[in-house]
């Protein structure tokens, strides 16, 4: 059966003393960490966690990550991912809708959760990654590192079809929606791409991107544990270090956003000897600027894969081949076991060449949202998923991205959708109007930019700015605020976003 849960087993069965992660020069073998997520399996069941509750992660890149989440696996439950940077607001949304029962987070985010308990009645304990004073509901995470008296971790029984995790992704239509993957779902990704991309046993996979992000979880966590390879943890992205430890782990695989390869062309000490031992380099998240593919091929004598994929997939849907015919510009072809087909818009499948909706079938394909019928059904119907981008393929199957359907914004590998940030701009007082859109930006692929009405001239950019540091996370925070006396629309009413990335292009 393909489970999360028997991948982690049998990796540790057949390679017990192989070593599962390093992170900052300090080893942990699959058979401790089998173990310890044992561990905090046995401790979650004692502390009245049953199979399909949910149980909240919010950390950074780090050991903990993982055994925790797989721990909360073992344990028959559901992993909620959540970003440790987003505000108090967009937790509570999250912990809500998803009726977490527990928590485990990193020190810093305590006090917010000790603000937010009145309002969350379904949390019954926070586990804090440090030193915390323990109190009825708040413990130290050591807490769940500590052996079980009588209950083993890992026993529960778990298929295929149970939920494994739920991955919250905004919506054009403001709220959230928690995508329910399944162990089949991440499971059948994880050994698709370890297939296309030809990674073996004997790979060291960099987890610099996000853990709590389904790209890194794939294809830098799940995919390497099911092949009892290595993962080389990075907190986060610093140049600096990324090289360095590359360098000295001798890692062999590197996934990253465009803004990474953007920052690594750009360091002046970066020499193509630092990434000698890398032989995969990928490419996703955003679109990778075809201009940056050939200048940082050109310095470092390392060819980038570029592929294609969104949370509802689990998420990877194409990629360009590591051996094989590779086209700049080009998202790849269809990875083993996964369908992709341009559409029109009655789902009929168009001619090569022509532009329609990319849509998505195959075992990798999401169960719904939860607790949203409607949206799933809008979103897989007909058997299949629809992506909301619009793109061509070519007689060779080789997929390109044209525009997206969906307003989202791109920032740095990071999703950010316009009525999130224009709901915030409405809740200020002196706001009238308020219209979000992306503009091209040379680092981070994309920057937010706010168009708004103001009824008080006083109000300036910087207070706007700072409102909107205080509701969202850091990245989704408008970089520039253009205050107009009135927004383009149409006959309608209809605020035309168009219209701002003409005056965009104008200014």
């Amino acid at each position: 059966m393909a489970t999360l849960n028997a991948n982690l087993k049998r990796s540790a069965a057949s390679h017990p003393e192989a070593v599962a992660f390093e992170f900052l020069n300090k080893r942990t073998t699959y058979r401790e960490f089998l173990q310890a997520a044992q561990n905090v399996a046995g401790n979650l069941i004692k502390m009245c966690i049953q199979k399909g509750d949910r149980v909240a992660l919010l950390s950074g890149n780090s050991p903990e990550f993982i055994i925790s989440y797989y721990g909360i696996l073992l344990a028959g439950a559901e992993v909620v991912p959540i970003n440790p940077i987003y505000t108090p607001h967009e937790i509570q949304f999250i912990l809500q809708n998803s009726q977490a029962k527990s928590a485990i987070i990193v020190a810093p985010l305590l006090p917010a959760f000790q603000a937010l308990k009145a309002g969350l009645p379904d949390l019954q304990q926070v586990f804090v990654l440090g030193e915390t004073q323990e109190t009825e509901w708040i413990r130290p995470f050591s807490k769940l590192l500590t052996p079980t008296d009588g209950i083993e971790g890992g026993n529960v029984e778990v298929t295929e079809d149970d939920v494994a995790i739920i991955l919250y992704t905004s919506g054009t239509t403001g709220a959230p929606k928690g995508a329910m993957l399944t162990h089949r779902n991440l499971t059948s990704n994880a050994n698709s791409i370890a297939e296309y991309l030809e990674m073996g046993q004997q790979d060291k996979t960099v987890a610099v991107l996000p853990m709590f992000h389904v790209f890194c979880m794939t294809v830098c966590m799940n995919a390497p544990i099911a092949l009892a390879s290595c993962i080389v943890i990075i907190p986060r992205f610093s140049l600096g270090d990324v090289i360095r430890t590359i360098q000295q782990t001798k890692a062999t695989i590197f996934a990253g956003v465009p803004t990474m390869y953007n920052f690594m062309m750009l360091y002046p000490e970066a020499k193509p000897e630092d990434l000698e031992t890398l032989r995969i380099c990928i490419s996703g998240g955003s679109a990778l600027p075809v201009a940056l593919l050939h200048s940082f091929e050109a310095k470092f004598h390392k060819t980038i894969s570029e592929g294609y994929g969104l949370s509802e997939a689990s998420p990877v849907t194409a990629f360009n081949p590591v051996d094989g015919v590779r086209k700049p510009g080009s998202i790849g072809c269809s990875i083993p076991g996964v369908e992709n087909r341009v559409v029109d818009e009655n789902d009929n499948e168009l001619p090569r060449g022509e532009v329609g909706e990319l849509v998505v079938r195959g075992p990798n394909v999401m169960k719904g949202y939860l607790n949203m019928l409607e949206d799933t059904a809008i979103t897989l119907r007909n058997g299949w998923l629809h992506t909301g981008d619009m793109a061509t393929m070519d007689e060779d199957g080789y997929i390109y991205i044209v525009d997206r359907k969906k307003d989202v914004i791109i920032v740095g590998g990071y999703n950010v959708y316009p009525r999130e940030v224009e709901e915030v701009l409405y809740q200020h007082p002196e706001i009238i109007e308020a219209a979000v859109i992306g503009v091209p930006d040379e680092n981070f692929g994309e920057a937010v930019h706010a168009y708004v009405v103001r009824c008080n001239k006083s109000v300036t950019e910087e207070a706007l700015i700072e409102y909107c540091r205080t509701e969202l996370a850091k990245y989704k925070v408008p970089h520039k605020i253009v205050f107009l006396e009135e927004l383009p629309k149409n006959t309608t009413g209809k605020i035309l976003r168009r219209s701002l990335k003409n005056f965009v292009m104008k200014g």
